[in-house]
């Protein structure tokens, strides 16, 4: 039985060492990648420099531009994760605690939208930012990333919700404690990991997206870090070294936020799928 205990933990150990060289060898080659000439990055775009060339990073990090795109990055992200959490948290409240007509039928709906991805609605979107007069505006990118990140987000918070204990409400509803109140001061300060565990996935995914202010945003002063990459493509060359160092420091705020709710993250997921 020990035997294959071992065994079933060296495999379990291989699989997830693999896993992590799918995300490590990749990251780790675009970091390297920065300090390399075009010549030696298309020679050996996996190996280590053979002259470390520190002047590509620094030449992006005394450029304002650059700072100028992570900022608008960094407010798009940030609006969409507060969007995101204070809309899904108090639907999802709602469709865990608060039974009525149609309510069933009404998540069901809302859960529609992870059926389609984001690409195929696109065009009526555009129309539809267009019209409202959103277009080169930074609420055009943000209310889409929200909408969009509502249905996983409901889903989330419904089953975190779900396991609160019913007889805190039910003290707090003796004591004249109405839902609205009841929410506010119980509910999502006791909610801190599923905050957490949602506001890392729609900062992420925010923090990444490249098709949706590519539509939307044509005035360069707005452009946040996935076009401004865009700036080291030529018509006739690629400075793919620059673009390597470009986004390894434009993915650093991203691993940062995800490390540092990690404890969260773990916390939320194993919290919403365990009864009892």
């Amino acid at each position: 039985m020990s035997r294959q205990s071992g065994i079933g933990s060296l495999s379990r150990a291989a699989a997830l060492s693999m896993a992590a060289a799918f995300v490590i060898i990749p990251l780790l080659a675009t970091v390297l990648g920065g300090f390399k000439t075009i010549g030696e990055l298309r020679a050996s775009p996996f190996g280590l420099p053979s002259q470390w060339h520190t002047e590509f990073y620094m030449d992006i990090l005394r450029n304002p531009v650059f700072w100028s795109y992570l900022k608008s990055s960094l407010f798009v992200s940030l609006s969409a994760v507060v969007i995101t959490l204070l809309c899904s948290s108090m639907a999802a409240y709602v469709f865990a605690h608060i039974r009525f007509f149609g309510s069933k039928m009404l998540l069901s709906y809302l859960l529609l939208g992870m059926m389609f991805p984001f690409a195929t609605a696109i065009l009526p979107l555009f129309i539809m930012i267009r019209d409202l007069g959103l277009l080169d505006n930074y609420l055009g990118v943000i209310l889409p990333q929200a909408a969009f990140s509502m249905a996983f987000a409901i889903v989330l918070f419904k089953s975190f919700f779900e396991q609160l204990p019913h007889e805190l409400f039910e003290a707090a509803y003796v004591d004249g404690c109405g839902y609205i109140r009841f929410f506010f001061q119980f509910t999502l300060p006791l909610s801190t990991p599923i905050l957490a565990t949602v506001g890392t996935f729609v900062f992420v995914q925010s923090w990444n997206n490249y098709l949706l202010p590519l539509v939307v945003i044509n005035n360069r002063e707005l452009f946040t870090w996935p076009l401004g990459m865009m700036q080291f493509r030529g018509e006739y060359i690629v400075e793919w070294n620059k673009i390597l160092a470009f986004v390894s420091l434009t993915i650093f705020p991203a691993i940062v936020f995800f490390v540092a709710a990690q404890k969260y993250i773990v916390a939320g997921l194993t919290r919403g799928s365990v009864k009892g």
